[in-house]
């Protein structure tokens, strides 16, 4: 017997919950659940319906801005030259660091370190995309590791959102394309 199709109503009470777990774990890691619910506008039963712990809504949020970062590369890179391309993406990247800062260690225990789970791959497929059309371009140094800047981008994980979080995020994210940038060569 096939699945029963979810209901309208109980599909936009889901996004709810997210979109308000999203804001309220990036402004306090303990964010309680009764809050969630509450500025959602459903109760504490519907969300844990849908979510049926903690770590099941932070693990469902954390696999939705994946699979977001992900597909947002290619959009980037139609829409824009290869180094906005990039820093966009990478701002996007900061934005979730700051739900990760908290909830880190939820994320990596039930990913496995984030080194076996699906999203692995296609995420660093995902920065691929956008090294090869910047060294394509000429902008980025051919060759980059696509593993190499994902290492460089675990720092936005340990960032404070709440001690300047997005300024020291933008500087570091700064860093690290100036060290992805093709070096002209010297004149003489």
């Amino acid at each position: 017997m096939p699945p029963k199709p979810t209901r309208k109503d109980a599909l936009h009470n889901r996004e709810r919950i997210l979109t308000v777990a999203r804001a309220a774990l990036a402004a306090s890691s303990t964010a309680s659940l009764t809050a969630i619910a509450k500025e959602a506008g459903v109760g504490i039963g519907t969300l844990y319906r849908h979510f049926p712990t903690r770590e099941a809504l932070i693990i469902e949020l954390y696999r939705h801005d994946i699979q977001h970062l992900i597909d947002l590369s290619p959009t980037l890179l139609d829409a824009h030259p290869p180094m906005e391309a990039l820093r966009l993406w990478f701002d996007e990247v900061a934005r979730y660091g700051q739900l990760k800062y908290g909830v880190a260690e939820v994320i990596h225990a039930a990913s496995d370190g984030g080194l076996d789970e699906e999203y692995y791959t296609p995420f660093l497929g995902a920065i691929g995309v956008l090294l090869d059309a910047g060294a394509a371009e000429g902008s980025l140094k051919p060759g980059l590791d696509p593993e190499d800047v994902l290492l460089q981008l675990s720092v936005l994980w340990r960032i404070d959102p709440a001690r300047d979080g997005e300024a020291r995020a933008a500087r570091i994210l700064t860093l690290v394309i100036d060290g992805l940038r093709t070096v002209p060569p010297a004149s003489g």
